[in-house]
């Protein structure tokens, strides 16, 4: 009985020393995607997965949790798109009465960058998400998005060119075009 317990200790300890530094990290990550009453859901589910697979988490955590995060958010975004298919049918039978639009409760965004997201491809998206905002490098990608180093390497370049396109798209439609190349004289 000593021996489960202290096994027990020893995985709990393990446990709380890598916590704390996959908090803040899949916090940001998390909520860069989804609302924060989701964001806190799915870091909760993030959490426990790491804890019931603590004999699979790697000595370097983060891209594994970043991994288990991308899951679990996939999974509650299904679930959500469940509820708003029932939501509807139940709408069309008995429609509630017209309700004042809700403020944005996000962050404001670049609008560029964001139009510029949108319009690539949502594995490029997030693959440069991946490399921008969570800083991680071609090796680390590759552990979160289950694909060789390699392969992130020459994904990640085209998607950094083809953001630059759709960049270039949305600064031309603005107006900007003209504003480059232009000496002062």
């Amino acid at each position: 009985m000593a021996e489960v317990d202290a096994g027990e200790q020893d995985r709990r300890a393990r446990f709380e020393a890598m916590a704390p530094g996959l908090v803040e990290p899949l916090r940001r990550f998390l909520v860069r995607r989804t609302d924060h009453a989701t964001a806190d859901d799915v870091l909760s589910e993030t959490l426990l997965v790491c804890w019931r697979r603590l004999d699979e988490v790697p000595d370097e955590p983060l891209p594994w949790a970043y991994a288990v995060a991308r899951h679990a958010l996939a999974n509650a975004e299904r679930g959500a798109r469940r509820q708003r298919r029932v939501a509807a049918k139940v709408a069309t039978l008995d429609p509630p009465p017209e309700a004042a639009a809700a403020p944005d409760d996000g962050p404001p965004g670049d609008v560029p960058l964001d139009e510029a997201l949108a319009a690539l491809r949502a594995d490029e998206a997030e693959l440069l998400r991946l490399w921008a905002w969570e800083q991680l490098g071609p090796s680390e990608i590759a552990i979160v998005l289950d694909l060789t180093p390699n392969a992130v390497s020459i994904r990640l370049h085209r998607a950094r060119q083809k953001l630059r396109e759709e960049l270039r798209k949305i600064e031309a439609a603005a107006g900007h075009e003209g504003s480059r190349g232009r000496s002062r004289s």
